[in-house]
Order: structure tokens, then C-alpha cells, then sequence
């Protein structure tokens, strides 16, 4: 079965991956919670900018297969099957939610878009 767009990613997040994140936005909402509304502002001009996992996974698959096809076009033909991996790679990920770089970039922080808004939410209601 094809999971929901909302889900799929933490569903392919290892939990302790998942964890840290959701531990790292609470303890930024907690020391945003005492820091006046001008912080909170900034924060959430912050969020606007952060780049989720989806942005991050196209730029990624973007940049690849771009590089594969410059090194197809004038190093080797050979190298045109890279952009064809990479766009399988963004395929699966399409259906599952899942692929080969989805773990690396979890666990360098990167949140979906879901796991971002729960911090802006936050945020706009302590800030009222």
C-alpha cells in the first residue's frame, strides 16, 4: 500500500532519527517561550527560509542528475545512466517515501513539512 504524503517520510525516518527531531524543536519552542516577540518573529521569519525534505530531496536529484548529464555530454555516454538512477531514486521516493539519500539528510536535521509547521504553530501561540 502507497502511504499518505504526510506520513510516508516518518515512516521511513529511523525512530530514534525521528525523536531527535521532534526533542530539537521542543527545546527550541521552549527557549523561544521566555525570549520576548521579536524572537519569536525572527523564528518564525526563520521557518519561512528553512528548506524541508522534500525541497531538499528534489534540489538533491536535481543537482545529480545534472552533473550526470554534463559528464554524459562531454566525458562519457556512459555516464547518462546516473541522471536515469537518480530519477528512479526520486520515483520511489515519489510512491514510498523513501530513498537512498532520505536517511543521510534525516539525520542532519532536515524535517518534513508537517514536522516544521508544528514548530510555527507553536510558536504563533505563544507568541497569541
Amino acid at each position: 500500500m502507497i502511504p499518505s504524503t504526510v506520513e510516508r517520510v516518518p515512516e521511513h525516518t529511523a525512530a530514534h532519527v525521528t525523536e531527535q527531531i521532534r526533542r530539537n524543536t521542543e527545546e527550541r519552542v521552549a527557549r523561544y517561550a521566555g525570549a520576548g516577540r521579536q524572537a519569536i518573529d525572527r523564528r518564525l521569519a526563520e521557518l519561512d527560509r528553512e528548506w524541508d525534505i522534500e525541497r531538499t530531496l528534489e534540489a538533491n536529484a536535481a543537482t545529480f542528475s545534472l552533473i550526470g548529464l554534463t559528464l554524459g555530454a562531454t566525458v562519457d555516454r556512459k555516464w547518462f545512466i546516473f541522471p536515469a538512477v537518480i530519477a528512479g531514486f526520486l520515483l520511489q521516493h515519489a510512491i514510498q517515501g523513501w530513498c537512498p539519500p532520505l536517511p543521510v539528510f534525516r539525520r542532519l536535521g532536515f524535517r518534513t513539512a508537517s514536522e516544521i509547521d508544528y514548530e510555527r504553530y507553536a510558536l504563533k501561540s505563544l507568541r497569541g
